[in-house]
């Protein structure tokens, strides 16, 4: 890497260190939606954006939106997105590297003639953690962010229409923050989340899909009862059932590919080390790039969850809480994005997403294109999360020739809306 691409790459990780000192809580970083840190995010994002050339303004849902001009009022536009929020005590690059990579790759443009608009959007909420919502900032955008979720309250009993206007703006105004005619396509950068581009060494990578997900909740219903007075054979075990239940949901993941299943949260009820549990919910999470072969893997997981807790005479309910169906790329733009990463000499694996992002909303109006930067050690959600400066060039450099071939595409990409 030569010392211009070195200090390009380390000016993008020093600006999201900057944004990560933006924070609710002294001394980590967490940013919910609207809080006060993010008039102090907007402002060192408007200075850099502003500097680059861009035009920008704060739309009615907190959403960020920073503008170079096309070469006339009514140019099709090109968005580049992602968050600026966080979870509680998070790392400095999950959202805002996309954000701020946006802003790198106008400030690299200067001079340059493109045929179309590029805006890069800071969205104001993805994390879901104030409002118990995710997605608030790119729902806002295609004009989805409904009543019954302007009426949602927080833990303080403050409603998403009552802190947008806390924050100074007006949600009567929300139309206009819905995307304009003009956008023709969205492409998000950010960081994988996870272990597989740096389990085969590569800088960046092209998600060619988000996956499904599917979120339950399993209650199994048996019997408390004294631990020491009542004899194995005449229990039942609440937690013995959901214990061998969890044991079968790992089994079935690692024996279908592409498959991850997780159960992350048990409770137990009375919860005492001296009985025998009478109830325990378990939670769980199947995520898959296709959304056949996830039902197919709750159906049998529910079969399962039935099976054991008949044997053990525990009843059981499920519930459903998420149903999202996978969502593809676009398949023109993706193959753009390998053409780009060619260009710039670069390897870069196709991959699904197992965690969902802005782009899977706003797919649901434009076509969208994600690439990937290795997370090191497939850290994220955590104070150590991190990237390296070379993935942060490879990421920049193939962002660069991707404007490039996209400048002299014939083809839409709504053509090929995938």
């Amino acid at each position: 890497m030569t010392s211009t691409n070195t200090i390009r790459a380390d000016r993008i990780i020093d600006r999201c260190r900057q944004i990560a000192a933006c924070t609710d809580i002294p001394g980590e970083t967490t940013r919910a939606f609207l809080s006060p840190p993010m008039h102090r995010v907007h402002a060192l994002l408007r200075g850099w954006m502003e500097a680059a050339g861009m035009t920008v303004r704060i739309d009615a849902a907190g959403n960020l939106r920073g503008v170079r001009p096309g070469p006339t009022p009514q140019s099709p536009r090109l968005l580049i997105g992602s968050h600026l929020d966080t979870v509680p005590n998070a790392g400095a690059f999950d959202g805002v590297l996309g954000v701020v990579l946006g802003v790198a790759i106008i400030e690299e443009l200067r001079g340059q003639h493109l045929p179309f608009a590029v805006e890069v959007i800071g969205f104001s909420e993805e994390e879901g953690v104030r409002f118990s919502k995710p997605f608030l900032g790119s729902l806002a955008l295609i004009g989805k962010l409904d009543a019954e979720t302007m009426a949602r309250a927080d833990r303080n009993g403050v409603s998403v229409a009552e802190a947008i206007r806390i924050f100074g703006l007006n949600p009567a105004d929300l139309p206009a923050a819905a995307l304009s005619n003009e956008a023709f396509a969205y492409i998000e950068f950010h960081i994988e989340q996870g272990p597989l581009l740096e389990s085969e060494d590569a800088s960046i990578g092209i998600v060619d899909t988000i996956a499904g997900q599917t979120r339950m909740s399993f209650i199994f219903e048996g019997h408390a009862n004294h631990a020491g007075t009542t004899p194995m054979h005449l229990r039942h075990d609440a937690m013995a059932a959901a214990a061998v239940w969890i044991a079968a949901v790992e089994d079935y993941a690692n024996t279908h590919t592409g498959l991850v299943a997780t159960v992350g949260k048990v409770e137990t009820s009375p919860g005492a080390g001296n009985v025998i549990a009478g109830r325990v919910t378990a939670s769980l999470d199947v995520r898959h790039a296709s959304d056949q072969a996830r039902h197919n893997a709750v159906a049998a997981l529910i079969r399962s969850a039935k099976e054991t807790a008949a044997k053990r005479g525990v009843q059981l309910v499920t519930h459903t809480q998420l149903e999202q169906s996978a969502v593809p790329m676009n398949a023109h733009l993706t193959r753009l994005l390998q053409a780009a990463a060619a260009k710039a000499k670069l390897p870069c694996p196709t991959m699904t997403s197992g965690a969902g992002h802005d782009a899977m909303i706003v797919a649901q109006r434009l076509p969208c294109a994600m690439l990937f930067l290795r997370s090191p050690g497939g850290l994220s959600h955590h104070p150590d999360e991190a990237v390296r400066p070379q993935d942060v060039e490879a990421a920049l450099s193939t962002a660069i020739e991707f404007l490039v071939l996209l400048r002299d595409d014939k083809t839409t990409p709504r053509d090929d809306h995938a």
